[in-house]
């Protein structure tokens, strides 16, 4: 004891410094050693981002880290410090309103997080004391705790199986809200652990917490009677995580190795890094042109202000003499005072509510996805999820979706087609039909009707009963025939567990052919062969199934006592481990199977000599018990004795295709989207694949790039991969015909027929050569080819890859906007990195869709979310913000105008309450419903035409161009409004009894011709009316009149001046005002009514017309526009897409 002390605190012993020291049930190890356990973190989780305490001071830093909110900020200091010409409430009301509206937000997002939290910390478990059971909140549970879970309860934190209600010590656990794995899994108790825990008397040494699901390295010292201590290896077969179920055991006690925030469930909760839309981007590109313009009117504004006072009399008229005070102001800060009034003067250029209202729209906008019923899967009664609501518009953008295969593409639901034994086929029709269940299609050369020997028939199908782990599943009482007897069920009928799909359907598969599996009991294997038999063999070792092996292996004693090792797995890592004779008979069988679709797994077997095994097993017990480097000793001892194997023969199990997945990848490709696939699976398969999802045509040149390609010129690896990247770029980049010029994104065409194949060892020197330039230059080759061809598969790829694969996508030319789409745990590492990560809800879990963006039940239904409420949400964000940067113009130019009739003396035009009612009451919820509403197109046109998803690409409406236009029609506006104002106001004398009006009036002509002008614009934008456009357009029309004979037609005693009393009710009464604000705002909208209607559509435009037309029978659907979209929007210029 002494010695293990002081080897912990010298950090000897395979640096144990590195591990933490458990007492099961906080009993002591020995008798004579008191216990002074370790302080472990609790068991709460804790998801949320603020505390009661910190929410005020953290949200207010998040949100002024933003330009517009920090600006409007010192805007608003500015106000309170400097005397300005406008009060402090017009830029700190719109302030306050903003921040408080997305703190709200934030903060019920936040009270969400809290719920679950409770919920998860709450939730009522069981843990033994002294020999009692007491029912605790699962936040109580300390490192240390015997933990007892019924079937069908989550295990609370992770724990070390010490019992098992089942005879043989297992249970059986599905993991699909952690890796997204939902068959059932077996995990195994402690060896010699005693059956009364109250007596249990161990300590545990494991690693420190990792987030790493599938390792865990650990050993339990178990102390009986003062005797030196057992030391029993444990692993990941004995570990529990925290959020897994069991299943099919009635109960377990465990004892809790890692709590709380130390799981490897919350340490595998990865916080998203923050994605950005294009158009947020976009958003600050034009704010900060809108600053260059606020700061240049202050500027010319200061400058002119003291060029006019220079002027003898103009600094100090008779009836405005200066005081002493002001004289004596240094020039310096004078100006910079004034520089600032004009900066305040002028600030409501920059929409702060622009932020919060394309927060709401975002926010509001996604439950439509969510309330789509066509995402709605019956089977497994679920929609679709919105995790993320920031990235609704980026759906419209896509260029590049990266798609795993398996789950994906296809359903994962396999079924066991045919097997080759010694090259000879082996189909399955009818057991009645053909002597033992077989049919023998065909053989090697073309010899039919031969079969191999029957010796090697039942070895091979021996295999396949033996080498797997799956279980059968326990009956229940109505299960039972009569006096407990098991009735024995239809073999189809059969119950298994399993932890992957394909095991399942190789031991179905030898069911067929008169090998049934009866499972496992006290580590003896049951089955039942062609001669109704029942075999016996002891289940000594299994070699579990890794990525890195691809093959699995169990090694069984016989009750002859031979002892074999049974192998499968794929055929890249069997053929290299067998006698190279025998390859060849095998090979054929396998090539054709994968070039057919189908999966394939290798089986071979291996007779051990007593020798052979009692190394094996002494190395397998030491790698077991290493607490450092566990898994390579272990993948050491496997490698060693999974060599010099005989080969006995292949499988084939079909995976199908998922619903409408063909029709989707067409649609997908016909709407300009490049789609790559990035999968585990062997080339052939997954190039079957992509030929059954139409991604590769039958006229598609195939630009082939893998190991087998490299080695076929007989030199160096490198040489030939430098030498074929050559040749297909010059094929597919220099050969290739010229795109028309103005296309801004290469297309699927009939011209481009490429596809492009790689697997995951070229690629990995493709991106790790050895020369560092190189791997620059391979890897520009490398994106230049893909560029060009039509689609791309990636095969044999690891998670890490593929999130490589989408990483160098994103980050080349052009920054192209890329979605992820998969189902498994595998999937998340690319889900992560792309601009848009999508989980299906499929076979393998929830962990893909616990880390998208948006989660959908089939891969069918990608086409909705992109062609048509991609679009939408493009269309309309987009709208929302060029509007509110024309509108905010067209407010703020008159303003700038009016210095110059004013001696640049800083007068408002407009009063305060118009200042800060402009952007918050008069104008915002027009555009918000718009944003949420407007269709220009309607849904079944969007989808029937991907082409109309090319006309949005790359940003389209949110270019220089457009912007350019918006900004052009808010300068037009605003001269038209102040000028016209200011035509009529050469006779001011507006009404019958010759009373004059003054400057208030006049500014409020010119705020009532911009409020009717731009919600008249929205409304003629408008192509898809409802009752809540109707209401909140004419409403705010309405509003704002109420509101302004409200504000001026009562003496408000809060108020030192009121500057608008009785303006408004007087300037109605002037006809000569009603007719100008009326012609002005003809005059305004006249140019966009006459173009509406003299200008013929060309270009895109017009085939977006005929194509409209020819969806709905030649007839205009009434839900589209009469003009169509991009012309309210485009110049011609940056409509180059086509």
């Amino acid at each position: 004891m002494l010695r293990r002390r002081l080897n912990r605190l010298l950090g000897g012993d395979e640096r144990r410094v590195d591990s933490r020291t458990i007492y099961v049930g906080h009993r002591s190890g020995s008798t004579n050693e008191a216990i002074n356990p370790p302080k472990f973190c609790d068991n709460r989780i804790v998801s949320s981002k603020y505390t009661v305490w910190n929410f005020l001071p953290k949200n207010l830093f998040e949100q002024f880290r933003r330009i517009a909110n920090f600006y409007f900020l010192i805007i608003f200091l500015v106000q309170v410090i400097v005397d300005t010409p406008t009060s402090p409430v017009t830029s700190g009301l719109p302030l306050f309103f903003v921040i408080t509206v997305t703190a709200i937000k934030q903060g019920y997002e936040d009270w969400l997080r809290h719920k679950a939290d409770n919920e998860v910390n709450k939730y009522p478990v069981t843990v033994l004391e002294d020999g009692s059971r007491i029912r605790k909140e699962s936040e109580k549970i300390k490192v240390g705790d015997v933990v007892e879970v019924d079937e069908d309860e989550t295990f609370p934190c992770d724990l070390i199986l010490l019992q098992s209600s089942r005879d043989d010590g297992t249970c059986y656990v599905t993991t699909a809200s952690l890796d997204g794995e939902s068959n059932h899994k077996t995990h195994y108790t402690v060896p010699d652990a005693e059956r009364d825990l109250e007596s249990l008397n161990a300590t545990i040494e494991c690693e420190q917490p990792q987030p790493d699901l599938y390792k865990f390295v650990g050993r339990m010292h178990i102390y009986t009677n003062n005797q030196e201590p057992a030391v029993r290896s444990l692993g990941p077969e004995n570990l529990l995580l925290k959020g897994a179920t069991l299943k099919n055991t009635q109960k377990i006690c465990g004892v809790a190795v890692y709590t709380g925030m130390e799981t490897k469930m919350a340490l595998n909760y990865q916080g998203k890094s923050q994605k950005r839309s294009a158009v947020e981007k976009s958003i600050n590109a034009f704010l900060l042109v809108y600053l260059c313009i606020l700061v240049s009117k202050a500027l010319v504004c200061t400058t002119l202000k003291y060029v006019w006072q220079s002027k003898p009399g103009q600094d100090e008229p008779w009836y405005n003499e200066k005081t002493d005070t002001e004289k004596n102001i240094p020039l310096g800060v004078k100006v910079l005072t004034d520089f600032l009034s004009f900066m305040v003067l002028f600030n409501f250029i920059i929409p702060v509510s622009m932020y919060v209202t394309v927060e709401m729209q975002k926010f509001l906008g996604s439950f439509f996805i969510t309330w789509d019923k066509d995402f709605f899967d019956p089977e497994i009664q679920e929609g679709a999820l919105v995790n993320t609501s920031d990235l609704n518009e980026e759906l419209g953008q896509v260029e590049y979706v990266f798609t795993d295969k398996t789950g994906t593409l296809t359903q994962n639901n396999m079924e066991f087609i045919e097997c080759c034994i010694d090259g000879f086929q082996y189909k399955y029709q009818d057991a009645s039909s053909e002597l033992d269940g077989f049919c023998v299609t065909d053989g090697p050369l073309n010899k039919l009707q031969q079969k191999a020997g029957r010796e090697r028939e039942e070895l091979f199908l021996r295999a396949l009963c033996l080498c797997h782990t799956v279980q059968v599943k326990e009956s229940t009482e109505q299960d039972q025939g009569v006096d407990g007897e098991m009735p024995s069920p239809p073999q189809e009928q059969r119950g298994f567990i399993a932890s992957s799909p394909d095991e399942v359907a190789l031991v179905k598969g030898a069911m067929r052919y008169g090998f049934t599996f009866l499972g496992l009991e006290s580590k003896n294997m049951k089955i039942l062969n062609r001669n109704n038999d029942v075999e016996m063999y002891e289940l000594l070792h299994v070699l579990s199934f890794d990525p890195v092996r691809r093959r699995m292996s169990v090694i069984v004693r016989s009750r002859a006592g031979d002892t074999l090792l049974f192998c499968k797995g794929a055929d890249s890592s069997i053929f290299p481990r067998v006698r190279q004779e025998e390859v060849e008979r095998i090979r054929m069988h396998v090539e054709r199977n994968a070039t057919e679709g189908y999966r394939t797994l290798c089986v071979a077997y291996k007779h051990l000599s007593e020798e052979e095994y009692r190394q094996a097993e002494e190395g397998l017990k030491e790698a077991r018990l290493a607490l450092q480097d566990r898994e390579e000793k272990l993948m050491a001892v496997y490698n060693q004795v999974e060599t010099g194997m005989s080969l006995i023969g292949a499988t084939a199990v079909e995976d199908r295709l998922q619903e409408e997945a063909a029709e989707t990848m067409e649609a997908l490709q016909g709407a300009g989207i490049k789609v790559w696939v990035l999968t585990g699976d062997k080339m052939e398969t997954a190039k079957s694949t992509c030929y059954a999802c139409r991604l590769f045509q039958r006229h598609t040149e195939l630009l082939e790039l893998t190991v087998r390609t490299l080695e076929d010129g007989g030199r160096r690896r490198e040489e030939r991969l430098h030498d074929l990247l050559i040749e297909y770029h010059k094929k597919a980049v220099q050969d290739a015909p010229s795109v028309k010029a103005g296309v801004t994104r290469s297309w699927s065409s009939a011209n481009q027929d490429y596809g492009f194949i790689i697997d995951g060892a070229t690629l990995s020197m493709v991106l790790n050569s050895s020369s560092e330039s190189n791997s620059s230059r391979y890897k520009n080759l490398f994106l230049q080819i893909c560029f060009n061809c039509t689609a791309v598969l990636c095969c044999r790829m690891a998670p890490l890859q593929k999130a490589q694969i989408v990483k160098m996508v994103k980050n080349s030319k052009g920054s192209p906007i890329t979605l992820s789409i998969g189902d498994g745990a595998n999937d998340v590492s690319m889900i992560l990195e792309a601009h848009v990560g999508i989980g299906i809800k499929g076979k393998e879990g929830r962990q893909a869709v616990r880390n998208s963006d948006y989660a959908i039940p089939k891969l069918k239904h990608l086409k909705k979310l992109l062609l048509a409420h991609g679009h939408l949400y493009y269309v309309r964000i987009a709208h929302l913000v060029q509007y509110f940067f024309y509108k905010n113009l067209c407010f703020i130019l008159p303003q700038f105008l009016y210095q110059f009739f004013c001696g640049y003396s800083q007068q408002p035009l407009y009063d305060a309450a118009y200042l800060t009612m402009y952007n918050i009451c008069f104008t915002s919820m027009p555009i918000l419903a718009y944003s949420l509403l407007e269709q220009h197109i309607c849904l079944e046109v969007l989808l029937d035409n991907a082409i109309l998803y090319r006309e949005i690409a790359k940003n389209a409406m949110l270019r220089w161009g457009p912007f350019l236009y918006w900004t052009l029609l808010g300068v037009f506006h605003g001269l038209l409004f102040f000028f016209g104002v200011r035509y009529l106001f050469s006779n001011p004398a507006l009404q019958d009894n010759g009373q004059v009006f003054g400057n208030w009036s006049y500014g409020t002509i010119v705020f009532t011709v911009l409020v009717f002008t731009v919600t008249l614009k929205l409304a003629l934008d408008t192509r898809h009316w409802t009752w809540v456009n109707h209401f909140v357009i004419w409403g705010s029309l309405a509003f704002y009149v109420f509101f302004s004979f409200f504000w001026g037609g009562i003496i408000w005693p809060f108020l030192r001046q009121q500057r608008l009393y009785f303006v408004f009710a007087n300037m109605l009464s002037s006809v000569s005002a009603w007719l100008v604000i009326i012609l002005l705002i003809l005059l305004s909208l006249l140019p966009e009514i006459l173009l509406v209607v003299f200008r013929k559509p060309r270009g895109p435009r017009a085939r977006q017309k005929n194509l409209v037309q020819s969806s709905v029978g030649g007839l205009q659907s009434p839900r589209s526009s009469a003009r169509p979209l991009l012309m309210r929007t485009f110049s011609d210029e940056s409509n180059t897409v086509f």
